[in-house]
């Protein structure tokens, strides 16, 4: 039970990753230090996504569920077995993976439009916005 529990763990903190990646550039305007977690997030989930490399949350799911005695995710891991096809229908991966990175533009780029704001506001201290 134990295992079932860790697995089903994974499981969702490997959603909340997920959804950080498409999401979590909108933290940066509230929160403009976490950048470089999320472009570290953004690396690794295009990674995965073009390079093809193995998730290790996708490894320490399939080996809790192999522990407690169930089958592991199939090939296609955590997004293939529990989004596509279930959120979103298979022939639209395309444009889930399009509008995930149009998110992360916008919000990035928003975050920079913002901050070269701040940096502006701060370079010139004598001007006042009236």
């Amino acid at each position: 039970m134990a295992y079932r529990f860790l697995a089903d763990a994974t499981a969702f903190v490997h959603l909340l990753f997920v959804l950080y990646v498409a999401f979590g550039g909108f933290l940066t305007w509230r929160w403009p230090r976490t950048i470089v977690t999320h472009v570290l997030a953004v690396l690794w989930g295009a990674g995965s996504v073009i390079i093809g490399f193995d998730c290790p949350l996708t490894s320490a799911e399939n080996w809790a569920r192999g522990k407690a005695g169930e089958s592991g995710l199939p090939a296609g891991g955590f997004i293939e077995h529990y989004l596509t096809g279930v959120i979103y229908p298979e022939s639209a991966l395309g444009l889930v993976r399009a509008g995930v990175a149009v998110c992360i533009v916008v919000s990035w780029t928003v975050l920079w439009l913002r901050h070269g704001r701040a940096r502006a506001g701060k370079a010139a201290p004598g001007l006042t916005r009236q």
